[in-house]
């Protein structure tokens, strides 16, 4: 017992030396006094609050509320960010009372925070509020297919300052927040993953339009892609200049996100359904018209009364 107690007097004495360096102030900020010691914890408690906020996030969200039916993913996104926001604001005020940090002597710092808000940090404060209008509003959540401008995609992640947004190229376009407030959004499945499709298609005149509607029906009834309630419809659109015009009206949830996919199925059965049938699909023509037996004028005849005038 007497060898152990010498060996931890030895291993204090040893290593004093490298306690005192950690602990030896370093700068003193108001009452605060900084060593590096109160750096490293200070670092270490700033990482761990940002892990363990990430883990509380990740666990409520994929465990818990996404488990719920009543639930849908997007809103548990948002559920999922803003406690990860209340953690993190928490334990920031925490850090400071547990380091002793002086606040009073933070004025300067905040005045300075200020300044730099109102120059240079304004695109990203607008940011993160728009970020903030975003989660608490909805008007779009993960799991979206939006347009924006002339981006279209899904939206797979929202953070503090951007959303994120992946297209059907599998290529991640990051979007800054204040776009989705700022700009016209359009948002495909706002209400639910239901969306209407209009597809033209053009018949000769020759055409009788209620067997073209009867085709049409059974080719948009055939493919799986299109849903039955509601039903498809066929509108006739107008008389063009070479052919009637149809619309296939179609209703989907499974093309949300690939709507060019169900038009090149609809568009290789139309073609096979019209052939089968003898429909002519037509092509613009134009009729010209040649008039002929035009009379040519031949010019006057010189007279000798027109001579005598140009000799005088």
């Amino acid at each position: 017992m007497e060898k152990l107690n010498q060996f931890f007097q030895n291993f204090l004495e040893v290593t004093s030396p490298v306690r005192d360096f950690f602990k030896s102030t370093i700068v003193t900020i108001g009452k605060t006094e900084i060593s590096l010691l109160w750096i490293i914890m200070l670092v270490f408690s700033v990482a761990f609050l940002f892990y363990i906020s990430d883990k509380i996030k990740t666990v409520l969200v994929n465990k818990i509320l996404r488990r719920s039916k009543k639930i849908d993913s997007g809103l548990a996104d948002s559920i999922g960010t803003l406690t990860k926001y209340v953690i993190l604001i928490i334990g920031f005020f925490t850090i400071i009372q547990t380091t002793g940090i002086d606040l009073s002597a933070l004025g300067f710092v905040a005045g300075a925070l200020g300044v730099g808000i109102g120059f240079g940090l304004q695109n990203i404060t607008n940011n993160f509020i728009s970020g903030l209008i975003i989660l608490f509003e909805r008007p779009i959540k993960v799991g979206d297919r939006v347009q924006v401008g002339t981006l279209e995609g899904n939206i797979v992640d929202i953070a503090a300052r951007s959303t994120t947004i992946l297209t059907n190229d599998n290529i991640s376009v990051i979007v800054p927040n204040s776009s989705f407030i700022e700009k016209e959004v359009i948002n495909w499945s706002h209400n639910d993953r239901k969306v209407r499709l209009k597809f033209p298609v053009g018949v000769s005149y020759n055409e009788d339009p209620r067997l073209v509607r009867k085709v049409l029906l059974e080719v948009a009834e055939e493919n799986h892609g299109v849903l039955t309630k509601p039903s498809p419809d066929i509108l006739f659109d107008s008389f063009g200049d070479s052919s009637l015009n149809f619309n296939m009206v179609v209703w989907t949830t499974n093309y949300i996100e690939r709507p060019k996919i169900l038009k090149s199925q609809l568009y290789y059965a139309i073609f096979k359904k019209l052939k089968e049938h003898n429909i002519e699909i037509p092509f613009p023509q134009r009729d010209l018209h040649i008039k002929s037996g035009l009379e040519i004028q031949s010019p006057e005849p010189i007279t000798n009364e027109s001579n005598h005038q140009s000799t005088k």
